[in-house]
């Protein structure tokens, strides 16, 4: 009720409110849709260049521990492309320490490869590396390589001890945990590293004799997230195969293994969502073993375009407020000034014809109020003069009455004239009168519907004339199709044309003077008539007056007849109908009229 009292209070008779009413209600639905395409695709844009943030760490991540994978993996093969390397090597892992000293002693000056020195070397090499070792599978011994550069043997007998069956168990090249019995053997308790197992085979029978165990801190792991670790999100873990966790950046799940790791492994794709709230990207390195995932909850990616969301909701209201705002204050200033119209034409209803708008601008309004103040002037003038054209008035209606009786007495004189004629056996004179009483009779006459049928008539009875008047030295010819006949036409379209042809260009001392008229369908909807004859023709300076006359009403021509039949047939029917003519001095005129088909009641609104 509230609503409806509003709407008849203030907008139903108010065009302008109804406006800025429309208006607002346009601009606030198209900003709130903008605004929120906008906020969607820019928050998307926002999520994709979060998640290739995401995915460039994992990379990163991925592509470290793979280097150290693969230099644990270049240590084995630099074994084996060393034949006496590799010697010492199968000697090292099959029999105890001392034998293998006692063994060294011998060749001490034909070998110069030990392999102890060559894994010290490795470990000198690689500041990532906390321990390097190597298990004796027949000597159940495991032989340390410590971050200090210290060298010692570590019984692992398997009555004592639970790294030979954690050796057994694991005996293929993979990325995993450091195991935690290996840690207490070399006495390194913390969590935070990882190990890289490849098996030491016997070169010769290529049977596995041991294996390498390399622990590496987690630092590096650390310094390949380093240029990502202010827009980083979430947490990045490393999981070996069996789900343990390697690296965990929160440092929650560090010792054991991650509860949505079979989860993760079951996803084709590397991107998805973990659950509901929780998007994770993973690359998986199925040689080494491992899976880099990025974790990061629906709650931490919403941060990313929360300071977006926020910036487009203020510049939101501001457009809204300002694109009302000032509309608004257009169309009030316009609704003033309209208002202003409608009071003076109420005082000019009142009968206060002094009254003028007081408005200069030279806009749609100002002009209305222009040609208002014109009207009235006009209108006062008009009234000054009102007794002179009721006086006109009169005068006309007394000359259309003379006009009326002056053609009955005409026509009475002529058939009394043509009666004489025949009677004194002037026959010819008589068929003359009688042309031209038809002729006239048929211009004066005022018909309803006036058809091509007789404006060619008219002409054929005004070239009678003339065949009669020359004889033998004139000629004629009209042609018509049947169908287009009746169709409607201006009165005296054609006549004057073939007027100038009488008066300016037959020559009466040839015997062969011709003109044809010849009516025709142009194109569907277009009627051309070509007056044609073998005149005296035009001078080509003559015609290009003549025919600058037709183009540009402003030009001044003595070519009334052509002039009038051009410009009636512009103005009632368009600019594409008209006249053109064409002449040539001794050949003779053509001029083709062109103007529209039409039946009485395609003119009714004429």
């Amino acid at each position: 009720m509230f609503i409806r009292n509003i709407y008849h209070n203030y907008f139903k008779n108010n065009l302008f409110m109804r406006i800025i009413l429309f208006f607002s209600i346009i601009t606030i639905v198209t900003i709130i849709t903008f605004s929120y395409l906008m906020f969607k695709f820019m928050s998307e844009l926002a999520v994709e260049r979060q998640m290739g943030i995401q995915k460039r760490a994992i990379e990163s991540v991925g592509n470290y521990i793979g280097n150290k994978y693969g230099t644990v993996q270049d240590m084995v093969r630099g074994l084996y492309r060393d034949e006496e390397l590799a010697n010492n090597i199968t000697y090292f892992l099959q029999y105890p320490y001392q034998d293998y000293v006692k063994y060294r002693l011998d060749r001490f000056y034909s070998s110069t490869t030990d392999p102890v020195a060559y894994f010290r070397n490795q470990v000198e090499d690689d500041a990532d590396i906390r321990s390097l070792m190597l298990y004796s599978a027949e000597q159940q011994q495991l032989f340390v390589y410590n971050d200090n550069f210290q060298f010692k043997v570590i019984s692992t007998n398997a009555a004592r001890s639970f790294i030979p069956d954690v050796m057994y168990q694991q005996e293929n090249a993979d990325v995993a945990d450091a195991n935690i019995w290996v840690r207490q053997a070399v006495g390194l308790n913390d969590q935070m590293m990882y190990s890289i197992r490849v098996p030491v085979n016997d070169k010769l029978w290529l049977r596995n004799i041991g294996q390498l165990m390399v622990f590496f801190n987690t630092d590096g792991v650390w310094k390949s997230l380093a240029p990502y670790q202010e827009d980083l999100k979430g947490t990045i873990l490393v999981l070996s195969k069996d789900g343990e966790v390697l690296f965990d950046s929160s440092g929650e799940y560090y010792g054991q293994k991650y509860p949505y790791a079979e989860q993760i492994n079951n996803t084709l794709y590397s991107d998805g969502m973990l659950n509901e709230t929780t998007t994770i990207t993973k690359l998986t390195q199925s040689q080494a073993g491992f899976t880099v995932v990025s974790v990061v909850p629906q709650q931490e990616l919403a941060k990313t375009y929360r300071g977006l969301r926020n910036t487009i909701v203020t510049v939101s209201i501001i457009c809204i407020f300002f694109a009302t705002l000032i509309p608004s204050l257009f169309i009030s200033n316009f609704a003033k000034r309209t208002y202003g119209i409608i009071r003076f034409t109420r005082k000019v209803r009142s009968g206060d014809l002094k009254a003028r708008i007081a408005d200069s601008r030279e806009d749609e309004l100002g002009q209305i109020s222009k040609s208002f103040n014109d009207m009235l002037d006009e209108l006062n003038i008009y009234i000054d003069r009102v007794l002179k054209a009721e006086i006109k008035q009169r005068r006309t209606e007394q000359a259309a009455l003379e006009a009326r009786v002056n053609p009955h007495f005409l026509y009475n004189t002529l058939e009394v004239i043509r009666m004489r004629a025949i009677s004194q056996g002037a026959a010819d004179v008589g068929e003359m009168i009688y042309s031209l009483s038809m002729l006239f009779k048929s211009y004066v006459q005022q018909k309803a519907r006036y058809t091509l049928k007789d404006e060619l008539e008219a002409c054929r009875l005004y070239l009678e004339l003339f065949r009669i008047r020359y004889k033998d030295k004139f000629a004629y010819e009209i042609s018509c199709e049947k169908e287009i006949e009746n169709s409607l036409v201006l009165k005296m379209s054609l006549q004057p044309i073939i007027e100038n042809y009488i008066l300016h260009g037959m020559r009466p001392e040839r015997t062969d003077n011709r003109i044809e008229i010849r009516v025709e369908r142009l194109r569907e909807g277009v009627l051309q008539a070509i007056v044609k004859d073998n005149g005296k023709g035009i001078e080509s300076e003559r015609l290009g007056q003549i025919n600058a006359a037709l183009q540009n009403p402003e030009i001044v021509s003595d070519s009334f007849g052509m002039r009038s039949i051009h410009d009636r047939l512009k103005l009632l029917y368009g600019s594409e109908y008209g006249l053109e003519v064409q002449s040539e001095i001794g050949q003779g005129t053509t001029v083709a009229v062109s103007f529209p088909e039409l039946w009485e009641e395609e003119t009714s609104h004429v």
